[in-house]
């Protein structure tokens, strides 16, 4: 069906611009678009083709957003339709039917992954009876009212909650607020468990969706490594701390994190695990707490840094990796000989090498050995496009400090 036929707007790509979308690629930036026949409208189907009229792919168009079009069939004949989502939605959902079967962190995961699952611009994680759903595409969040009957059909939940991201409006033009879109409210706290291990959530005012998924493995791989008295620096819900208290070696853990409202719900999961008695808060920022501790002369036998997202733009990158820098020296300083650093980037414009060699020059900024034990990225249920290898968003690196 060419687009003449079906009446869909072209984009033509400027010339030597078109191999990454050949080659499946789902985002094409405004700086590579040559021109475009038609007026698509916000949220538009576009064809989108090579520099010699050859089609590629078809995609949806924003024109409030840098990344112009994102692509979803690489069919000519494909529309972007019920049809299609409903098909990417079943191919998501039976890999997290096969990574978790029946257990409990089926009900506790990432179902839909965005560029990942074929649905760029789409997030779902389940938390028990419960949907979280966020959009990061304009352009896809316009099929909410296709999308979600799909969702209600196959999972049944008992709601669902819109979450947005910060800076979403700016970068897409999106304008939508944190709400139930079907069904009822989630309960606040909210439970799931993962590695035996019971968390209270809040999934309508705690960070990104509430829970952290896609560090589930590595808080257990990090346990098996963590003894002794363990400092665990943005600590959040009490994940790293609580299974390392849990199923690992650590009798005492100092849990630090700069919301007062996510150590309450820390307090009260190390409680429901019955390991309360092994961990202790403290409210503060982590350099500051750091500088603090190394002149009190404290020293851990094995420390966790899991910050937030330090850069969200390119120009942000630079500045990103010497926040790294001081953070893990900070915490290279609080380290006993042999002690184990299990340092973490969310950052997906930080590549792993930029990472590694930030661990170098704290390595020789410290006059410390850094040994990588084991390098680690999201937990399976975030898995990663070989065709947009910029998910690859997360790494954890478990180190010892000699």
């Amino acid at each position: 069906m060419s687009d003449a036929h079906d009446g869909v707007p072209q984009v033509l790509l400027k010339p030597r611009r078109a191999l990454p979308f050949f080659s499946g690629h789902p985002w094409v930036f405004a700086g590579a678009i040559g021109s475009i026949k038609g007026k698509p409208p916000a949220g538009g189907e576009v064809n989108v083709h090579a520099a010699d009229g050859k089609f590629i792919a078809r995609g949806l168009f924003n024109p409030d957003s840098n990344i112009r079009v994102r692509l979803y069939s690489w069919e000519a004949d494909r529309p972007l339709d019920a049809a299609l989502w409903a098909e990417r939605l079943d191919t998501a959902f039976d890999l997290r039917q096969r990574l978790f079967g029946q257990q409990a962190e089926s009900r506790a995961c990432r179902l839909v992954f965005s560029e990942a699952d074929g649905l760029s611009g789409m997030t779902l994680d389940r938390y028990g009876d419960h949907l979280l759903l966020q959009w990061t595409s304009r352009a896809l969040a316009m099929r909410e009212a296709e999308i979600v009957p799909l969702l209600e059909a196959r999972l049944q939940p008992a709601g669902i909650w819109r979450r947005t991201e910060k800076g979403i409006g700016e970068l897409e033009g999106l304008e939508v607020s944190d709400e139930r879109i079907a069904g009822n409210d989630p309960p606040r706290p909210l439970f799931v468990e993962e590695h035996g291990i019971r968390y209270g959530v809040d999934v309508v005012a705690g960070q990104k969706t509430g829970f952290y998924f896609d560090q589930r493995d590595n808080r257990a791989a990090a346990a098996r490594y963590l003894h002794g008295r363990v400092l665990d620096m943005y600590c959040y819900t009490g994940g790293f701390g609580i299974t390392a208290a849990k199923i690992g070696r650590a009798e005492h853990v100092l849990a630090v994190d700069s919301s007062e409202t996510a150590l309450n719900l820390a307090r009260a999961n190390a409680e429901l695990n019955e390991v309360a008695n092994r961990l202790q808060w403290e409210h503060g920022a982590a350099a500051p707490t750091m500088e603090r501790l190394h002149a009190e002369g404290a020293r851990f036998d094995g420390i966790v840094l899991d910050p937030p997202k330090m850069a969200r733009t390119r120009g942000g990158l630079e500045r990103a990796i010497k926040g790294y820098r001081t953070l893990n020296r900070l915490a290279v300083s609080l380290l006993n000989p042999g002690g184990i650093l299990v340092t973490c980037s969310c950052s997906g414009l930080v590549p792993r090498t930029e990472f590694e060699l930030m661990l170098g020059q704290v390595a020789t900024e410290s006059h410390r050995r850094i040994q990588i034990l084991e390098s680690r990225a999201a937990a399976p249920d975030h898995p990663v496009s070989v065709q947009c290898l910029e998910n690859d968003y997360l790494k954890c690196f478990i180190c010892r400090v000699v």
